[in-house]
């Protein structure tokens, strides 16, 4: 049964209504009359009942749960993060700021430059503090900043605050001794943005449908993807005893392009599904030892042979976006925590098809499509291995 919230005129008119059956009159239809006016204030009221119970009714389900902070008898909380804190999620990963370290060039060697000194970033209007004393003993100088603020007042982080070595900024207020101008030597931390509420949303909805069951796929996801960084973990059966877990990590977290995680992270993926943190080794099976590595990238390319089409080079764009389309939804398949169909093969004859939708749509013709693993022979069918996913793959003609 569908329920539908009336309208306030809705609703006064069958106050009304019910009135006039109870005095056993017909009120007279002037607004300014008592009844009516009582009728529009009751209907009012009954409005904001409506949806207080249609919101309350929405935030019962993970997927439509609120995302705005809600005060509720003096109690201030956001609906979703309460649904991820109550399935172990937490709250949404915040914002880090960006750390680096700048060389000073020293005019006189002498006095001290305190801690907590302003640079700023003229061209994004991020601001950064000095994060120890710096004596000026030598020509040149170099101490670590780290972002405080920004234009936007979002404390100065996100990757807004990034820099490159390189990089040129300035003392905020003139620095007796020193140059206005310091330049960036080296990147200390990299800092991200705040994780989004869709990104937090499908964390809460991947848990519930992977509730912990003491040891099953799902245990090692949770668990991997709870140290800081690490965005997916594939884990598979390994060696007699062993439990073989890929990990994934953002990449302003391992500073690979391809998301391939630090040695830090994978020994932090490993101690975390090994203990609770105290070092007793009460997370993982007793009877299963975790072998954590990062995951691999497997290119593909894609030869369309003797194309033959009026608009060749916006074909080529089409037929690019149809690839990375294709490839990019490709991913492993994990017994008993993979939703949905599998897509962990890559078959030449769908390649194909892809190529010859774009084609057949710009009236062209090509005679075959040669898909190959980089570097490798023409494939029939391509399984993804353990901790593999598919790249976007290059396309060439003949």
């Amino acid at each position: 049964m569908s329920q539908q919230i009336p309208t306030t005129a809705e609703i006064k008119d069958v106050i009304v209504s019910q009135l006039e059956t109870k005095l056993s009159t017909t009120i007279p239809a002037l607004p300014v009359k008592f009844f009516r006016v009582l009728a529009q204030v009751l209907a009012a009221l009954i409005i904001v009942l409506y949806k207080y119970a249609g919101a309350n009714f929405l935030n019962q389900f993970v997927q439509f749960a609120s995302t705005q902070e809600t005060i509720v008898n003096g109690r201030s909380l956001i609906p979703l993060v309460e649904w991820g804190r109550l399935v172990g999620v937490g709250d949404p990963t915040a914002a880090t700021r960006a750390e680096a370290t700048v060389q000073i060039t020293v005019n006189v060697q002498s006095g001290t430059i305190p801690a907590h000194t302003l640079i700023t970033k003229t061209d994004t209007g991020f601001n950064y503090l000095t994060l120890a004393d710096v004596t000026l003993d030598a020509a040149t100088k170099t101490v670590n900043i780290r972002a405080y603020s920004d234009q936007d007042g979002g404390g100065g982080r996100g990757t807004g605050g990034n820099v490159q070595v390189g990089d040129v900024l300035s003392f905020m207020s003139p620095v007796a001794n020193v140059e206005s101008d310091v330049a960036v030597t080296a990147l200390v931390t990299t800092a991200a943005d705040a994780e989004s509420w869709d990104a937090y949303r499908l964390r809460v909805v991947d848990r519930f449908r992977s509730q912990p069951q003491g040891g099953a796929p799902a245990d090692y996801e949770q668990w991997g993807e709870a140290v800081e960084g690490i965005i997916n973990v594939y884990p598979y059966t390994g060696d007699p005893g062993h439990v073989s877990v890929y990990c994934e990590a953002t990449v302003a977290s391992s500073g690979s392009a391809d998301g391939i995680p630090t040695g830090a992270q994978l020994t932090a993926v490993e101690d975390y599904i090994n203990n609770d943190g105290s070092g007793l080794a009460n997370r993982r099976p007793i009877n299963a030892f975790v072998d954590v590595y990062a995951i691999t990238r497997t290119s593909f390319e894609v030869e369309v042979v003797d194309l033959v089409v009026e608009d060749e080079t916006t074909v080529r764009t089409k037929i690019e976006e149809a690839m990375d389309s294709y490839f990019a939804s490709r991913a492993p398949y994990i017994s008993g925590l993979t939703l949905g169909a599998r897509k962990d093969r890559i078959t030449n004859s769908a390649v194909a098809g892809a190529v010859e939708d774009v084609v057949t749509a710009y009236n062209g013709v090509f005679t075959s499509v040669i898909t190959r693993v980089y570097g490798g022979d023409q494939f029939v069918i391509y399984s993804l291995g353990e901790g593999e996913k598919a790249k976007v793959p290059s396309v060439l003609y003949t």
